[in-house]
């Protein structure tokens, strides 16, 4: 497993359009036979802020995951709505077992 939580700070404005895109995305990414989860979480204290859970089954589901058209719209719409370039950082799963997934 491959877990990747990206943290995107959006522009108050954007938030409900973000919001709307990236769920959209998440919805498509679910379809994707390498992707196990993909969460879409908001920040209670700031809602302008997002981190976005991406569960991989193998090393090379993000890179397909990168290629596919839903992503590449995701990314191209939700550009201008960012205050920061978003960041991520790749995890390895320690609990539960892969087995629990």
């Amino acid at each position: 497993m491959v877990i990747v939580h990206v943290h995107v700070h959006v522009k108050p404005e954007f938030v409900e359009r973000f919001r709307e895109a990236t769920v959209e995305n998440a919805r498509r990414s679910l379809t994707e036979p390498g992707i196990a989860r993909f969460d879409v979480l908001q920040q209670s204290s700031d809602p302008t802020r997002f981190i976005l859970t991406e569960v991989y089954r193998t090393s090379a589901a993000p890179v397909a995951h990168k290629a596919t058209a839903h992503y590449q719209t995701w990314r191209d719409t939700v550009a201008d709505m960012m205050a920061e370039p978003r960041t991520s950082v790749q995890l390895t799963n320690v609990f539960p077992e892969e087995e629990g997934w």
